[in-house]
């Protein structure tokens, strides 16, 4: 019951939250005439998510600018949760992840969000406050 509860009213913060995100476009080597071509990274089959990571009892999710990602708990999803620990004044705090993973959608038949992501490397992890220092670099 509490489960539902926390979805419930984690999903109605998630939509009352939603704001535009620019995309953040970073040069990558490799990059020739014919196209990019895949580093060992991009082959691996793994996806990089930006979003923010929220984990209470039974129940994590990843939400990006476009999608909401149910969080497979395992021992990495408890790394990313202690790694957000100084970010965090309520337990139920989000911090901002940027990680890579494998997407799994929902099985047929199981309530849930439509897909699930199984953490395989955390990126990095800071406050839902800070923004991002980034800066984008085309051509030379």
């Amino acid at each position: 019951m509490a489960r539902h509860i926390f979805i419930f009213l984690l999903s109605i913060s998630v939509f009352m939250s939603c704001k535009n995100e620019t995309k953040v476009v970073k040069e990558e080597p490799g990059v020739g005439a014919d196209g990019p071509e895949k580093t060992t990274k991009q082959k691996d089959g793994l996806t990089l998510l930006s979003g923010e990571f929220i984990f209470y009892e039974d129940a994590a999710v990843l939400q990006t600018g476009h999608e909401v990602y149910g969080v497979k708990i395992d021992d990495k999803m408890h790394e990313l949760y202690k790694k957000g620990e100084p970010f965090r004044k309520e337990a139920t705090d989000g911090v901002r992840a940027v990680i890579r993973g494998k997407i799994i959608p929902l099985p047929e038949g199981e309530e849930g969000w439509p897909f699930s992501i199984q953490i395989k490397e955390i990126i990095n992890v800071k406050t839902l406050g800070e923004k991002a220092n980034e800066v984008v670099k085309i051509g030379s």
